[in-house]
């Protein structure tokens, strides 16, 4: 299999992402114009205001909250940042509790205190060039991943990408558990199939990506950031990696406005 025919199959699976983003654009915006609400947004905040506690002591703020794939969603309604470097060095799913400990000084200390069930997915990896950032197309389904994920593992469009999902619930996001570089052309054959089959007509859903059977996984260990030099976020700084994301000091301890889709 040649460079070109490489490049042309990858070009085929950019052009169905960009097609599917665009259709899902327009249902947005319809829904919006019915007054409909985001039903996973409101699920987060519904769960969040379920399972999440907020408490203040003499020294520290406490707030448990749920993950939502990009943030973390507390009993309050509101979102708070989470690093994308803690986010995916944790591999954290949708759904997961989270426990934000806000100290004194100003500190965010993350705490995974209930993951939720996973599958895994076996998917392709490809790259939005407009937005700058990365999905996965996995089972007819297209999976938000963080940007820190992909450069860590120096991901590139067309690579054959290993997420975790939920289990039992829908999901936006995925946490990438590894990509695998020179994908096959059997396999990369199979994606580009699937898609060009998916392309959809005006308000039908798109089908998307090659698919595998999903493994299922144990529930998450806790992970967390620790004092000191084991990840404390502590003036913009972290023990993660130089190319991932960090929270600026000043935003520390601030919640983030609600997102509208």
């Amino acid at each position: 299999m040649t460079n070109d025919d490489n490049k042309e199959q990858l070009a085929q699976l950019q052009q169905v992402l960009e097609d599917t983003q665009a259709y899902i654009l327009q249902a947005q915006q319809i829904l919006r114009d019915l007054g409909v609400r985001d039903a996973s947004k409101d699920g987060h905040v519904s769960k969040a205001r379920s399972v999440g506690q907020l408490g203040v002591d003499e020294q520290n703020t406490v707030i448990e909250g749920v993950f939502d794939g990009q943030h973390m969603i507390g009993p309050d309604g509101k979102q708070y940042a989470v690093p994308a470097n803690y986010a995916s060095k944790s591999k954290l799913v949708e759904g997961d509790i989270l426990k934000l400990t806000i100290t004194a000084d100003g500190s965010f200390l993350y705490k995974q205190i209930g993951p939720v069930e996973r599958k895994r997915l076996l998917g392709v990896l490809v790259k939005d060039e407009e937005k700058n950032d990365y999905r996965v197309l996995a089972e007819g389904r297209s999976y938000r991943v963080l940007l820190a994920s992909v450069t860590y593992f120096k991901g590139e469009g067309g690579d054959e990408a290993v997420i975790l999902v939920p289990k039992d619930a829908d999901s936006k996001w995925a946490a990438v558990e590894n990509i695998v570089k020179n994908f096959s052309k059997s396999k990369q054959d199979q994606a580009v199939q699937m898609s060009e089959g998916a392309v959809p007509a005006a308000g039908t859903a798109p089908v998307m990506g090659a698919a595998a059977q999903p493994e299922m996984l144990k529930d998450g260990s806790e992970a967390e950031l620790t004092d000191g030099s084991d990840g404390m976020l502590k003036g913009g700084k972290t023990k993660a990696g130089d190319d991932e994301e960090v929270l600026p000091p000043e935003q520390q301890g601030t919640p983030l406005e609600d997102l509208e889709l």
